[in-house]
């Protein structure tokens, strides 16, 4: 299991990430909400714990931007915020569990093992187009049955393409779905994913709409 630990609190982050790590599962650590989702844009985690009062902007903004991506990642929002009308938002916004501090770790890691067991059992429609299928519940390409090793970017712009698919998709909202509020991109960016996606799976499969953006299978007539 790999865990992103967003926590402002050095000291606890410090004793939770030590405890995860003793029970054998790697923890990366954001201490405010533009860390956490520039990790949540360059890796996969098994599972997140976010706390909801960060630095610069509230831990809701991450887990909002996560779900706009269509990121399924499990998120246990940790947080001392006890209200009721706080734990709604919370899960509301798309969260998967909530846990108050203070804590016992032993419920945080019996928490994490729930979470992890229902995000392997979860059943998502594989998308496909042509020859090529995208399995979104185990982050698998494929192209003619063989599978396709895709960079973290290569994928989720696969991923936003084929989730609309027949749809034109501006180069800004694929920078959006891919990259989140993270910053400024190169104004290359997309379309050097999008000639690493036909060179891997074909030049026929995006097609560019010139003035517009990009587009998978064929135009809605």
């Amino acid at each position: 299991m790999h865990i992103l630990l967003v926590e402002d609190d050095a000291m606890l982050a410090q004793a939770v990430s030590a405890g995860l790590r003793q029970n054998g599962w790697s923890v990366d650590c954001a201490a405010d909400a533009a860390a956490a989702r520039l990790a949540l844009v360059d890796h996969h985690y098994t599972a997140v714990l976010l706390d909801l009062h960060l630095p610069g902007a509230s831990g809701l903004s991450v887990l909002q931007t996560l779900r706009t991506r269509y990121d399924s990642t499990p998120v246990l929002i940790v947080t001392a915020r006890d209200q009721l009308s706080d734990r709604v938002r919370g899960l509301d916004a798309g969260a998967d569990d909530y846990l108050v501090k203070p804590f016992q770790l032993d419920e945080l890691y019996a928490r994490l093992r729930a979470l992890a067991r229902r995000s392997q059992g979860r059943v998502t429609e594989v998308l496909r187009v042509g020859s090529v299928t995208l399995d979104p519940g185990r982050r698998v390409v494929t192209r003619e049955n063989e599978p396709v090793v895709l960079s973290t970017h290569e994928y989720r712009t696969l991923l936003a393409l084929m989730e609309r698919q027949r749809r034109v998709v501006t180069r800004d909202q694929l920078e959006e779905l891919v990259y989140g509020d993270t910053g400024t991109i190169e104004s290359n960016t997309i379309a050097v994913y999008i000639h690493q996606l036909r060179r891997k799976l074909g030049e026929e499969l995006i097609a560019t709409v010139h003035g517009f953006g990009y587009r998978i299978g064929e135009a809605h007539p």
